[in-house]
């Protein structure tokens, strides 16, 4: 049994949380905004004095980052205000602050939260996942391209490069007028304040800070995009028996993080929650677990059990987990050595 048929009452008692409070939500725009602008513009000055300083304040303000990237995000899902307009004026103007596009993301972020966990509808908004028996029927080469896509090194450390560089620069196959225009001036605006800061101030500093910020802010969203859905009892099912309910309950994690980054990360870690339903803002999210007893009983991973997921690599179809490349390799001498 699912856990749609489980609980068939779950949109009733979800409902009271998915109310966004205009008065939350501003002070969340002022407390997430401007920390982000002063300790930027502190982090310049520091350099003044020493440019280990300015690194140290480099992560607080990349975590301040990923906080304006969570109300880009509700913008996207349209909670974070009741008005329409509103969440996309408001999503378009942090989407030039985070550097991501707001119509092109919101088109791939709709698709994953529809598809999550589905084995057939993979590809748009989640990160690259080969079952077993599709990467045994790779050629060589394309088990060494899949095999560097899954490095942590290659993940964590260019998948920032190619976020903010490349991918987002440009729009998909299909996308609208709307949509594109978005894109093009999400990247020119983007430009535009760089280039002003660096003309006013030493533009060295100002790409070196830039970057610095970009960087460690792209590699925790990567990580906590990641971790959300590649852990240990997570679920994959074909899509004849995908479930809908079951994907956000046991596909999405119920990330525990200490206080601190669970309110600097916008109470994403609730990510079974926020999958159940993206209407709820990122501010009642924990209120939603805490108040309803469903979302309380499933697996939680911690901030050290969370790193283990770095070994995971495939999915393996027949046990229902995930598994390393050196996993597949004993589970092959297994079999052979069992006929």
């Amino acid at each position: 049994m699912n856990y749609g048929e489980e609980q068939p009452d779950w949109k009733k008692d979800i409902a009271p949380f998915e109310r966004s409070d205009i008065k939350r939500s501003l002070w969340q725009l002022a407390n997430s905004i401007v920390p982000f602008l002063l300790l930027w513009y502190l982090a310049y000055l520091s350099l003044s004095v020493s440019i280990w300083i300015t690194l140290a304040l480099a992560i607080p303000t990349a975590g301040f980052f990923i906080r304006i990237f969570i109300i880009f995000h509700d913008c996207a899902h349209h909670s974070f205000f009741k008005n329409r307009k509103a969440n996309e004026l408001i999503g378009i103007v942090t989407g030039i602050l985070v550097s991501f596009p707001y119509h092109q993301w919101k088109y791939e972020h709709a698709v994953h939260h529809a598809t999550s966990s589905n084995l057939n509808r993979r590809g748009t908004g989640d990160i690259w996942t080969l079952t077993v028996n599709e990467y045994l029927a790779l050629s060589p080469l394309h088990k060494t391209i899949y095999q560097v896509y899954r490095n942590p090194l290659v993940m964590f450390g260019m998948g920032p490069i190619h976020l903010f560089l490349i991918e987002y620069r440009s729009n998909r196959k299909g996308a609208g007028r709307k949509e594109c225009l978005n894109t093009h001036v999400t990247s020119l605006v983007r430009a535009g304040i760089v280039g002003l800061l660096c003309w006013a101030l030493d533009w060295k500093g100002v790409l070196l800070l830039e970057a610095s910020v970009l960087y460690l802010s792209g590699m925790l969203g990567i990580w906590l995009f990641y971790v959300q859905h590649q852990f240990e009892d997570t679920y994959f099912q074909k899509e004849d028996i995908w479930d809908y309910v079951s994907a956000a309950i046991k596909g999405s994690s119920f990330y525990k993080l200490p206080k601190i980054l669970q309110w600097m990360t916008g109470n994403i870690g609730f990510h079974h929650v926020h999958h159940l339903s993206s209407r709820i803002p990122n501010y009642n999210l924990q209120r939603a677990c805490e108040s309803i007893p469903f979302l309380q009983n499933v697996p939680s991973i911690g901030l050290l059990s969370s790193l283990r997921s770095l070994r995971y690599r495939l999915w393996d179809e027949q046990r229902s987990q995930f598994v390393s490349f050196g996993d597949i390799k004993n589970l092959r001498f297994e079999s052979t050595s069992t006929q």
